[in-house]
């Protein structure tokens, strides 16, 4: 959870004092809130700090284009949010992220909430049409280390970020409709899609939207958390490795990036998941991985890695990481269609909310 400067001053360490002093204190849920109690434990619900809306939710910040001086905050490196929205492609950096946690997006008939937990290193995109298009914001507390979201509606419920839906409140058990979006370098996502827009500096806050705020707190092996997770942390990947987590029936599946990247600068990986074929596509240049389905207009496409590109095997035609032809013969240019429910998180934190999690490993 992103802190107000005054949290960023007291550092990560300190805060881990907290504690013991949360885990006695009254219930940390919202009046409304505690009335209706919580499916899920409430004694991992943790206050995080600065409060609800201490961290302010973004509705509609400006998106300018990737030349404007507004975007001059990015460097090629920096992660963005990437995703196609009434026909137009948005980036939505890490780096705003970091400071609001959710954006609340309206376009093209289109009602989404693009969320970033930077504790939990999670990206996850939510269509918020089928809840009326209500606006959500940061709870200011914490589940499994993982953001708490609220819905701003006349009865609050809340809605941890990884569990994708209600878990306390009067709407506990509804569940999120995910939207598909690739979590990678700002660089990568300009060239693949020059047309896009991002959000810009001037959000009416003050922040450096250049500077990370948490000190080494994602560095990869770096296992200080704020609050604990219940099995402590699965020792089987570094706790703050990014992985591409798919969801499954028996748990989930984990394809860590240090696996992905130790294969090739670009790599397939070809899969059965609750017994429907999947395709995962790596690419170091842009330091992402995204799942999709092969099957194609009935024909279930295979693909290798041929002089550094992704190329289907009955074709020759390239694919891109973002699940699109890069020329071929493929006409008119195909779409794969996204795992919709594959997202990007901190080991530790996809271990946590999938503790019967398999991982896949390249070799």
């Amino acid at each position: 959870m992103t802190m107000d400067p005054k949290w960023t001053r007291i550092g990560m360490a300190a805060l881990a004092l907290t504690l013991a002093s949360c885990a006695d204190a009254a219930s940390p849920l919202f009046p409304g809130v505690r009335e209706f109690g919580c499916s899920i434990p409430e004694d991992m619900i943790f206050n995080g700090g600065p409060g609800k809306d201490g961290i302010p939710a973004l509705t509609d910040p400006a998106l300018v284009a990737p030349n404007d001086a507004e975007a001059e905050y990015l460097r090629e490196d920096d992660r963005v949010i990437g995703l196609d929205m009434g026909g137009m492609a948005v980036a939505v950096p890490l780096n705003i992220l970091w400071h609001h946690e959710i954006v609340n997006l309206n376009q093209g008939g289109e009602s989404l909430a693009v969320t970033h937990c930077p504790l939990t290193g999670s990206s996850l995109v939510f269509d918020r049409g089928p809840l009326g298009g209500v606006e959500f914001g940061v709870s200011g507390l914490l589940y499994m280390n993982n953001l708490i979201m609220y819905d701003r509606s006349d009865e609050e419920s809340l809605w941890p970020q990884m569990a994708r839906g209600a878990r306390c409140g009067s709407r506990d058990g509804t569940e999120l409709v995910m939207v598909p979006a690739v979590e990678m370098e700002w660089g990568e996502w300009r060239r693949l899609r020059p047309n896009t827009t991002v959000v810009g500096a001037a959000t009416g806050y003050d922040r450096n939207y250049r500077r990370y705020p948490y000190g080494n707190y994602d560095e990869t092996s770096n296992s200080s958390l704020l609050f604990p997770v219940p099995d402590g942390i699965d020792g089987r990947r570094p706790p703050k490795e990014r992985v591409l987590g798919i969801p499954t029936s028996g748990g989930g599946l984990a394809l860590p990036f240090g696996e992905l990247a130790s294969s090739a600068a670009k790599a397939v990986v070809e899969l059965e998941v609750d017994g429907a074929p999947v395709v995962v596509f790596w690419d170091s240049a842009a330091a992402a991985a995204m799942a999709y389905d092969p099957v194609v207009d009935g024909t279930r496409l295979t693909f290798e890695v041929v002089d550094g590109a992704i190329v289907d095997e009955g074709t020759g035609t390239a694919w891109r990481v973002d699940g699109r032809t890069n020329g071929g013969a493929l006409h008119p240019p195909q779409q794969l269609r996204p795992v919709t429910e594959a997202h990007v998180a901190y080991w530790f934190a996809w271990a946590a909310f999938h503790p019967d999690t398999d991982i896949w490993m390249s070799g």
